[in-house]
Order: C-alpha cells, then sequence, then structure tokens
C-alpha cells in the first residue's frame, strides 16, 4: 500500500468497508501505458470505475472512453469528455440506447451479429462499426471468452453488410481477457485480426481500425509483466503482421488504469473454527462479494491482503463476507495464510482493489450499504 492512502487511511479513519483511491497512481498508469504503446488510442472502459473523479482526471490527460451502457456515456459526457473521443462498446444495446447515444453525438459501436447490426442500421445511420471476433483467453484470470465476438467469417460478412445497410465498416475488435497475465495473446489475436482485414479487402472494403480490446493487468498475488513488456511484445506483433503503416490502434485498459490505484480496507467480523480440531480459521469481514468483491468468484482474482500484524506467525484461514449467502464465502481453496494474532475488531486492507470492486456492489443486499468510496 502506498504511503499516501496509508496516511489518508490513519489520519481520517473512515468507516469500513471502504474503497479508497489514489489519483496519482491513475495519473501514473495512464501514462505509463500511453509511453508503452505510443501508436494507441487509450479508451479506459469506464465500467471498470465510473467515478467521476476518475473520468475527469482522465479527460484532463487526453482519454479516450469506452461505455458500456447510455448512462456512462453521460457519465463521460458529464466529466467534460468530448462525444467524438466515446465508443458505445456494449455488443448488446437496446435500439432506445443506440438511437440516444448517437442524439449526444457517438458514432462508434461495437457489434457481433446480424441482429444488432440492424439496430444499428436503424438507429445510428452513417455511424462507424466495428466487428468484435471470438478469442481464446488462455493466460486470463477472468476470461470474456464465449458471451461476446463472432467468428472471423462471419465478421468478414457482417463488415460487408454494414456497408450494404449505410453504415461505416470501421475495423475488428477483440479481447484477450481480463487480467491477462501472457502478453503473448495478443500476438495470436493481432494475427487472427489480419485474416478479416484482408478477407474484407477482397470485397473492396478498407478497414481502418483494431480494437486491441483490455487484459492489462493489475498486481494481484500473481506476478503480472511490466507494461512496457506488454508494449514491447503488441508493438512487435503489429509491425510484423501489419507493416510500418498498420490501421489505427485502440485499446480499452480499466483494470490496468485503476486498479493498482486502490485500497478496500474491512473490519473482521468474526474469526471461529468448524471443529475443535480444525486449524483453519474462519475470518468474516465486513465486505464480501456482494460488497465489491465479487471477482473472488471461483477464487480467480486472489488479491494481496495486508494486516497491521503482518510479521507475526501465520495459519491457514478461509475469507467470507457478513451475509447470508452461502455463496459468500471469497477465498477457501487459495491457500491464503493470516496472522495468528489477529483479533476481531481488527482492519484488512485488500490491495489493487481499485476497479471492478465499488461498481459491482450491491446497493442494499441484506440491508449492507455499498462500499464508501473516497478518491484523493
Amino acid at each position: 500500500m502506498n504511503a499516501k492512502i496509508a496516511r489518508f487511511l490513519e489520519t481520517h479513519q473512515p468507516p469500513t468497508p471502504c474503497l479508497v483511491v489514489d489519483l496519482d497512481i491513475v495519473r501514473a498508469n495512464y501514462k505509463a501505458l500511453h509511453d508503452s504503446l505510443p501508436q494507441a488510442d487509450i479508451y479506459y472502459a469506464v465500467k471498470a470505475n465510473p467515478a467521476p473523479t476518475i473520468l475527469e482526471t482522465l479527460v484532463a490527460l487526453g482519454s479516450h472512453f469506452d461505455a458500456a451502457s447510455v448512462a456512462e456515456i453521460q457519465f463521460c459526457l458529464q466529466a467534460g469528455a468530448n462525444s467524438a473521443n466515446l465508443s458505445f462498446g456494449n455488443t448488446i444495446k437496446k435500439h432506445r440506447d443506440i438511437a440516444r447515444a448517437y442524439e449526444n453525438g457517438v458514432d462508434l459501436f461495437t457489434f457481433d451479429s446480424e441482429q444488432e447490426l440492424n439496430k444499428l442500421a436503424s438507429a445510428a445511420p452513417g455511424a462507424r462499426v466495428i466487428c468484435r471476433i471470438l478469442m481464446e483467453n488462455q493466460g486470463a484470470k477472468w476470461p470474456l471468452s464465449r458471451k461476446f465476438g463472432c467468428e472471423p467469417d462471419m465478421a468478414k460478412d457482417l463488415l460487408i453488410a454494414a456497408k450494404h445497410e449505410g453504415l461505416k465498416p470501421y475495423g475488428v475488435s477483440f479481447h484477450v481477457g481480463s487480467q491477462q497475465i501472457d502478453p503473448g495473446q495478443w500476438i495470436t489475436a493481432i494475427a487472427k485480426t489480419a485474416t478479416v482485414f484482408a478477407d474484407t479487402a477482397r470485397s473492396g472494403i478498407k478497414l481502418e481500425a483494431i480494437n486491441l480490446g483490455g487484459g492489462f493487468p493489475a498486481c494481484y498475488r500473481d506476478r503480472v509483466p511490466s507494461i512496457t513488456e506488454y508494449g514491447d511484445i503488441i508493438g512487435t506483433a503489429l509491425t510484423k503482421t501489419f507493416g510500418k503503416t498498420p490501421p489505427r490502434i485502440i485499446v480499452e485498459p480499466g483494470r490496468g488504469i485503476c486498479g493498482d490505484a486502490g485500497v478496500i480496507r474491512s473490519e473482521i467480523v468474526l474469526i471461529s473454527r468448524k471443529s475443535y480440531d480444525d486449524e483453519t480459521r474462519w475470518i468474516y469481514l465486513d465486505v464480501g462479494k456482494f460488497g465489491g468483491l465479487p471477482e473472488t468468484t471461483e477464487e480467480r482474482i486472489q488479491y494481496r491482503i495486508r494486516t497491521h500484524r503482518d510479521g507475526g506467525v501465520t495459519g491457514p484461514v478461509v475469507l467470507a463476507g457478513p451475509t447470508c449467502e452461502e455463496l459468500d464465502i471469497l477465498y477457501e481453496r487459495a491457500a491464503y495464510e493470516l496472522p495468528l494474532a489477529l483479533e476481531i475488531g481488527d482492519e484488512i486492507e485488500f490491495l489493487s482493489a481499485g476497479a471492478y470492486t465499488s461498481t459491482y456492489a450491491s446497493i442494499g443486499f441484506n440491508g449492507y450499504p455499498p462500499l464508501d468510496e473516497y478518491y484523493i
């Protein structure tokens, strides 16, 4: 945990559970990605954390934005973003939401089916459209390989159809999976995308952009490559595949921008064991899956955890949330060990918790309010 957040927590002692985000880290992560991939336009994935202060910070840095809903488009416009710098990247949109986005000046949309294409042609005539292709997500801690995208041969046909429907076939997108710890996955994805470019070119359509998606990681328990390594591998793959004049490059980071900027502080509500000879303690916290930690589902995202009793003897634990719901178990198989000296009322901190936490929090399951949020 960085010194700035530590000082804030020590000075203000905010009630738990709470999320504290350091905007200086948001700025630093944006600049690091920009420096590592200077050829790319950065479209921040608003869904990762749509806090107004984060959006305003990124507007000031010149960021573009990828929105998943009309509400997120409004968040961006209220933060000062130009509608020309927004994309409506969700492939599942209501006709009226497409129309409203278009009326607000958004003219870049993503789709992956004929049915969505028909809605776009009707509600956003002349708009630029990007077709998303399916992609394997090997190496990703949070896969995105089934719900979104279509096979490349279908993408080719859809982009050709887009032209016939009066839309502008603009490019191809993919996503190699969130928290992708293998930069090499972009090599395969870029090569796959190139086949769609070639196939549509043979039909007289010149595509202009590749959306490389997100996937840039935060620092959880596993070691992750540096953002420079991602930039080097992706840049080399683009040059090898498209030569010295590649199409426009778009990236959609979310976790990689604000993940490491945040810390969730939680209070221990209960420590217990399930039998007299059980060495594993169950530690129940005042935050759980429904309060901002849903990415602990299947124990996929494993946060680094800090306590003020670190350095002493440790023992195995199961971590769980406070709700009356069996699903609200955070970690049971991930082999976490925490200090034996921990007591009820102690506070623990989840590090790198700035993304996909507060925005996921229930607004009142079991009567628990969402996380309090502080942006400093």
